[in-house]
């Protein structure tokens, strides 16, 4: 009887740990470990010129804390994405670390993340550690995706200097909000509402050649990651005599 007992005692705990393994496996809040660097000097945020396509806006989002994925880029697909990076040394690293937003493509040594100057410097508990994080270059983290949050701002779209009216139309989606991908763009005419699928050209720069005329109402295919998706459309529309260089508000905000 004991023995049976004692059977079953281990069958549970089993059943327990198994069940706990499957739902870390699957967990969208746990955290996965990793390494991460940093760049050389404040100057090299790799945005200016990054495979997302911000340009130096790249440098300035959430603050400065950017981050070069490898991976997580993604095809672009990454790019606009929030991590909470948070190094493991307790000696040295705050329990929260910091959050970043993916503005480029790009890895090292193993890592992840090459993390702007800012954003690594964020991760420490003092300027001291801070200083002791520097000079080790490279570090292990582990990370997470979270949301993006950024508070008074609905997402904008900057149409692209390289666009050509009414030939060539290229823009870049700002401020991408909540922990879902843009996978899908369309764009359609409000007269006739006839859309037209967009080509991601790379990043986060979406491209058609003989966009469609008048007023363009934008639509946006969110995708989470369980796969499922939702169109969005913004309230506000590109005008009809949209320009290179320009930066129109969506009216839209994405929890």
């Amino acid at each position: 009887m004991a023995a049976a007992s004692s059977s079953v005692f281990v069958f549970v705990i089993t059943l327990i740990f198994m069940q706990r393994l499957s739902e870390c496996a699957t967990c969208s809040d746990c955290f996965t470990r990793s390494r991460a660097a940093h760049y050389p000097n404040s100057e090299e945020q790799g945005t200016d010129h990054g495979a997302c396509g911000y340009g130096s806006f790249g440098a300035t989002i959430n603050g400065g804390d950017v981050a070069t994925a490898s991976d997580l880029y993604r095809n672009g697909v990454g790019c606009g994405a929030c991590y909470q990076v948070r190094c493991i040394d307790s000696e040295l690293c705050s329990e929260e670390g910091k959050m970043v937003v993916i503005t480029d493509q790009g890895s090292g040594a193993g890592t992840d993340f090459i993390m702007s100057r800012r954003a690594y410097a964020g991760l420490a508990q003092t300027a001291d550690a801070a200083a002791s994080l520097f000079a080790l270059g490279v570090i292990d983290i582990e990370y997470k995706r979270v949301d993006c949050s950024y508070p008074n701002k609905n997402i904008t779209v900057k149409i692209d200097e390289n666009s050509d009216a009414p030939h060539y139309l290229a823009f870049v989606i700002r401020f991408q909000q909540g922990k879902n991908d843009i996978t899908a763009v369309q764009l359609c005419e409000t007269k006739n509402f006839v859309c037209k699928l967009l080509d991601r050209s790379y990043g986060t720069v979406w491209t058609t050649a003989s966009p469609p005329r008048g007023p363009l109402s934008l639509r946006m295919l969110l995708t989470n990651e369980d796969g499922d998706e939702q169109w969005i459309v913004p309230i506000n529309n590109i005008p009809r005599d949209w320009k290179a260089g320009d930066i129109y508000d969506t009216g839209v905000q994405v929890n």
